[in-house]
């Protein structure tokens, strides 16, 4: 009989686990919706209920199959945001690192602009742009932004002296040093700094588009408000926490890849 490795069985019976809590957080919710509610339908709906909006949304016909064209307006509108962000604060994280009057100006207000909830910035963003994609994506690339930029500062600071110094010796130009012993030397930083981004873009879209009225996923939820639809609701709860879950996930496969290879994480 063959016996599967160690981490394979860890990662089975982390799925295992995972599904466990998932069949009991169902089971719950059956049970307070059918058999003994604790509220009315229209308040909190069954699962099945939230299904048939689910499946109603995404494979009806239009305006009724709105959830289908909710979800690639928002991935179009992530994916431009999050890219921006990501080249942006690739690019601004470097100035930071290299100049210490610049860090001295805006490094501290930086990180106090991180703490404001994104959803703060929705009234300044639709005033400036107006009730369009561009009022989304400002918010999007403002909230993945700053953590990338932050990310690659620090990485590029945190650099041990001494590489520099060898790659000096070994006749490495400026171009030289940062391509071959400063960016790849901050790869496990940056790409925890990519996956942070993330999270904040994600969350960034949806409370933008909540307020804009462009048509997405925020959108959707505000619909099921408007309309009293609380299985719309759940169903787009559901959908935003499972494409941004997927997400994450392959950032986090990623993120792991890169610290594996630098030795800064174990197979566990």
């Amino acid at each position: 009989m063959t016996t599967l490795p160690a981490p394979v069985r860890r990662r089975s019976h982390g799925w295992i686990s995972q599904l466990v809590g998932v069949a009991a957080l169902l089971l719950v919710w059956w049970f307070f919706t059918k058999v003994r509610p604790l509220f009315p339908s229209y308040v909190l709906p069954a699962p099945d209920a939230v299904l048939k909006e689910l499946q109603y949304g995404l494979f009806g016909e239009l305006p009724d199959g709105r959830l289908g064209v909710s979800i690639i307006n928002s991935l179009r509108r992530v994916a431009i945001g999050y890219v921006t962000a990501l080249a942006l604060g690739l690019g601004f994280g470097m100035v930071l690192a290299a100049s210490k009057s610049v860090r001295d100006v805006v490094g501290g207000w930086l990180t106090a602009v991180q703490s404001i909830p994104s959803i703060a910035f929705v009234p300044f963003a639709i005033l400036l742009f107006g009730l369009n994609d561009r009022a989304v994506l400002f918010v999007v690339i403002l909230e993945g932004f700053i953590p990338v930029t932050l990310a690659v500062s620090s990485a590029l600071q945190n650099v041990p002296p001494g590489w520099r110094t060898a790659g000096r010796t070994l006749g490495a130009s400026s171009t030289q040093l940062f391509t071959k012993v400063l960016l790849p030397a901050s790869l496990p930083n940056l790409a925890t700094g990519a996956r942070l981004a993330w999270s904040f873009s994600w969350r960034a879209l949806i409370g933008a588009e909540l307020l804009t009225a462009n048509p997405g996923l925020g959108q959707a939820l505000e619909i099921g408000r408007n309309t009293a639809n609380m299985a719309l609701v759940l169903a787009t709860i559901l959908i935003v926490g499972v494409l941004g879950g997927l997400f994450d996930a392959v950032l986090h496969v990623l993120e792991t890849r890169v610290r594996r290879n630098y030795g800064l994480e174990v197979l566990s």
